[in-house]
């Protein structure tokens, strides 16, 4: 899942590449900071090796991972980029988001003394 969220932020500050230059503060600065922190929060989650500290982290990651969604939406409705580019990384974002929703789940009912056999 951190590879696959690595690859979605490398996949945004391509995206991003050629935005105008006007937005180098605007769109550009919001989908790089929201991709960055898609992979930085899972990782930081997993390395406070605590089962609640990882399941905040990953939530907030799903937040960001909303986030940057919402900001291609935007850069494609703005003609900024193609819906077509846009599909790559809205697909690996939901790839993303299917595999945190389904570790988080799995972290919870662990941490509730639940398996799901």
């Amino acid at each position: 899942m951190w590879q696959r969220a690595m690859d979605l932020a490398v996949e945004s500050y391509e995206l991003t590449r050629n935005f105008p230059r006007e937005e180098v503060y605007g769109l550009t600065s919001q989908i790089r900071r929201a991709a960055t922190s898609v992979p930085a929060n899972i990782a930081e989650g997993h390395g406070r090796h605590a089962t609640g500290a990882y399941v905040q982290h990953l939530k907030i990651a799903q937040g960001s991972l909303k986030e940057l969604e919402t900001h291609l939406i935007l850069s494609s409705r703005l003609g900024l980029v193609s819906r077509d580019r846009i599909q790559v990384a809205m697909a690996i974002s939901e790839e993303i988001g299917k595999m945190m929703r389904s570790l988080i789940r799995s972290l919870q009912e662990e941490r509730n003394g639940r398996t799901t056999d």
